[in-house]
């Protein structure tokens, strides 16, 4: 029987949607949206989870329920309070030049928790795995460009391409090139000096992986196990924290 209480699936889907109510509630979101919609919405997300930690239910059949489809329709509601699907636009707009660095942390925890819940049901499919990499989205991508870091020399600011969506990560491995196809988990976002990552380059010794199989976008084939370590550290840290 499958213990859906310790599945890291809806773990992390817990945690992703506190985060989002913390972030929401304390960020300064200039524009035209409904932030009291929005954090009613996500609070009521919270029972549905806990209501499937003890159905003792298959991953599959759990990603059948009405509570993953509610989840999911819950989401749609909360991006149409945020101002529909270019949300982030609006309040990039409004934001103050010294405020910028802040508000991209916020608007990248937000969408951290918008595919978190968009992605469950794919995970969940994947069945019965213990293990905390199952909690969240392992992808493979494209170098598209790099910088260095305007406050730290020893760090890269990487964009990243995944085919329907970018994203920025921050890493110390400078030998990292413009091109690279890379491994990333899509982890909790961290400011690194007024540097937002939304992810981790996965590696060996210190080493990015640099010529990954896999499709843009899906999940890479042929990473090493001891690639995804740090990535399982990453995932319990952040369900530890209070």
């Amino acid at each position: 029987m499958w213990d859906t209480s310790k599945d890291y699936r809806l773990l992390v889907a817990e945690k992703s949607v506190e985060l989002f109510l913390r972030t929401i509630e304390g960020a300064n979101f200039q524009g035209k949206w409904n932030k009291k919609k929005a954090v009613t919405t996500a609070r009521d997300m919270l029972p549905e989870i806990q209501s499937l930690y003890y159905s003792y239910l298959t991953p599959e059949e759990i990603s059948k329920t009405p509570q993953i489809n509610s989840l999911e329709e819950k989401v749609k509601e909360i991006i149409n309070d945020l101002g529909g699907e270019a949300w982030y636009h609006q309040f990039l707009g409004f934001v103050k030049r010294d405020e910028k660095s802040k508000l991209e942390e916020s608007i990248a925890k937000i969408k951290f928790f918008i595919n978190t819940i968009y992605g469950i049901r794919r995970r969940l499919s994947l069945g019965e795995i213990n293990d905390p990499i199952i909690g969240i989205d392992i992808k493979t991508g494209i170098v598209s460009s790099i910088s260095n870091h305007p406050k730290m020399n020893q760090l890269l600011i990487c964009n990243l391409n995944l085919g329907k969506r970018a994203i920025k990560v921050v890493t110390n491995d400078l030998t990292v090139k413009e091109g690279d196809h890379v491994a990333l988990t899509l982890l909790p976002p961290a400011e690194f000096c007024e540097t937002t990552s939304e992810g981790m380059f996965l590696g060996v010794d210190g080493r990015v992986l640099k010529d990954v199989n896999g499709e843009l976008g899906n999940i890479p084939h042929g990473i090493p196990l001891k690639a995804l370590n740090d990535t399982r550290n990453f995932v319990e840290s952040f369900l530890n924290k209070k």
